[in-house]
């Protein structure tokens, strides 16, 4: 089974992790598929929006998978690991086109943070979300911490990340996180519905407002901070908080 799937459907380009399972966790193969088809997705002129999914109707994405990540003990070895996904967050954050995060599921950890790269979240009205990473004796180490505190006021992006709690998809809409929730059983049509307002325009219209976005950001600044996070989170994965942590989690499963 592939982990993760890609389609150009109706002018979208639709990116699904596809490891229910696990809730769809990261691991180093999705990382790369991810990566091979954001370039993909980035160079077909027929598609006008990217949208990242989950597959199934539990988990848009529960963020690294720890059984796979449990063999890295010392900073190093993490900081490949975050630094790898960064990149991909970093594709995301400034890809050329619009990028929309459909929540179908619980996206907690760096399922948060992806869905914070990505430019607006629609959201399954029944889905949790969060940035748990502080209950692991850890922080955002993808680019997530940055991200969100360019999304949200600040005060609101750092109520999320120092209380590592879950919130509801109707308090992610209430605080701006999240840009519409949907209701209905077919997430997708449902979807397709409110993209085909941004769908209906051409694509150079809807690239040149990504673009003034993107001019109007700090670019180097956005991408040193982070760096700082990655490298920050790589040193915190060797405490013994941290480690504690994941066996604790582990010895749940």
């Amino acid at each position: 089974m592939d982990k993760v799937l890609y389609e150009n459907k109706e002018q979208l380009g639709v990116i699904t992790i596809n490891r229910p399972e696990v809730h769809n966790a990261i691991d180093f193969e999705v990382m790369d598929l991810l990566k091979q088809y954001l370039s993909e997705a980035k160079a077909d002129p027929g598609v006008k929006l990217l949208v990242i999914k989950g597959s199934g109707g539990k988990a848009f994405c529960s963020g690294g998978d720890l059984i796979a990540f449990h063999q890295l003990h010392t900073e190093h070895e993490a900081y490949a690991m975050l630094s790898k996904m960064s990149d991909v967050l970093n594709e995301i954050f400034f890809f050329p086109k619009p990028t929309i995060a459909l929540l179908n599921g619980t996206a907690v950890g760096g399922g948060c943070e992806i869905a914070a790269a990505c430019d607006m979240r629609l959201a399954k009205a029944e889905a949790k979300m969060g940035f748990i990473q502080g209950k692991l004796g850890i922080t955002t180490g993808w680019g997530g911490g940055t991200y969100i505190l360019e999304r949200l006021p600040k005060a609101v992006a750092l109520d999320l990340l120092w209380s590592a709690q879950l919130m509801t998809a109707k308090q992610g809409r209430d605080i701006g996180f999240v840009q519409y929730l949907i209701k209905e059983d077919d997430m997708m049509a449902s979807a397709k519905k409110y993209f085909n307002r941004y769908t209906v325009h051409s694509t150079e219209c809807l690239q040149a407002y990504k673009q003034r976005y993107l001019d109007s950001i700090d670019t180097a600044g956005i991408k040193l901070r982070v760096e700082q996070e990655v490298r920050h989170c790589a040193k915190l994965w060797e405490t013994d908080e941290h480690k504690k942590a994941v066996a604790d989690f582990l010895n749940k499963k």
